[in-house]
């Protein structure tokens, strides 16, 4: 009798210490969303990104999204700027995020310091070309770092979204992104629509990046959904440029247009590139061929229906990872 009694209590002794240890190592993950971008340093240009991250906090109020500049000439001009009191005072409604502006490895490594293991990267890109890639290498780098002990690994889960007219893959098929892309632009085919002009995009493009091709199929879709205006879409770099874009107004007998840049900000492409005074600016290009311009100097990021996609591609991404976010 007294054996089992011991046997008993050692039992007792050994399931408690078992449950303890458990206790001991039971981790608490925790979720957290980097927004990535370029960047911009023109105040006003602001508005497209912090729309962008306003609808992903409504969207996930208990998950922390914090904002990155991958653009190191960007930051700087930020870091200077913070460090003038002239400056802020001038500029009260820049946030602090902006004006202390950090790149991507940083933002992942402060999120993985304040005890956030669980990390969606959220591009804030159009086409899957150099910057996503880069951006993508990083955070598969940082995802494939293991520790010899399971509990010191710094990253339970570290993924990364699509940018907006999506990537390879076959889990989301690029060509449905580009049509939720093009359902997204009812807002400028209505102004166009208003102004009696056709619709031109300027996108960034890539000289060393084959990234026209998501743009053609783009300018494709939008003038299969919407045939009443005519889309022309080109970039700023590489193909289709805008020597291709005159020529087709030209053929299509265009003597009005309305032009946005198509990305999330309307920074400095937008403001001198596409509609600066310069002889070389698209405005003055279509100009000096008598097509009348008129500018609209907005980001894509400030278009509701583009920030839902965004939030979309979050809750893609974390339901590909079985990550819950709330």
């Amino acid at each position: 009798m007294k054996r089992s009694i011991f046997f008993a209590l050692v039992l007792i002794f050994i399931l408690s210490v078992q449950c303890a240890t458990a206790g001991e190592h039971k981790v608490n993950h925790k979720n957290g969303i980097v927004l990535a971008m370029f960047g911009t340093t023109v105040e006003p240009a602001l508005r497209g990104l912090l729309n962008i991250k306003e609808k992903i906090e409504q969207a996930y109020p208990q998950t922390p999204v914090r904002i990155a500049f991958t653009s190191n000439i960007i930051r700087k001009i930020w870091q200077k700027r913070a460090s003038d009191p002239v400056y802020v005072k001038v500029h009260p409604n820049v946030p602090a995020e902006i004006l202390h502006v950090q790149g991507p490895l940083a933002v992942i490594a402060n999120f993985q310091d304040d005890g956030y293991d669980t990390i969606i990267v959220q591009p804030t890109h159009i086409a899957p070309a150099e910057e996503f890639l880069d951006l993508s290498s990083y955070v598969k780098a940082l995802a494939s770092i293991d520790t010899i002990k399971a509990k010191f690994k710094p990253f339970n889960k570290l993924v990364i979204g699509r940018p907006m007219l999506g990537t390879f893959g076959i889990n989301h098929p690029y060509a449905k992104d580009i049509k939720v892309a093009v359902k997204a632009m009812q807002e400028d085919i209505d102004r166009a629509k208003k102004a009696g002009a056709a619709l031109v995009y300027m996108g960034h493009g890539n000289d060393h990046f084959p990234s026209g091709g998501a743009y053609l199929q783009f300018d494709h879709e939008m003038n299969l959904a919407y045939p009443d205006v005519l889309t022309v879409v080109g970039t700023v770099e590489g193909y289709p440029p805008v020597d291709q874009v005159i020529k087709t107004l030209q053929e299509k007998g265009v003597k009005k247009v309305v032009i946005r840049a198509f990305m999330i900000v309307a920074g400095d492409h937008a403001t001198n590139d596409m509609a600066g005074s310069d002889e070389d600016s698209w405005k003055s290009l279509l100009e000096k061929e008598g097509i009348s311009v008129a500018p609209y100097l907005h980001g894509m990021g400030e278009n509701n229906a583009v920030a839902a996609i965004y939030t979309q591609h979050v809750a893609d991404a974390a339901a590909d990872a079985g990550i819950e976010l709330r």
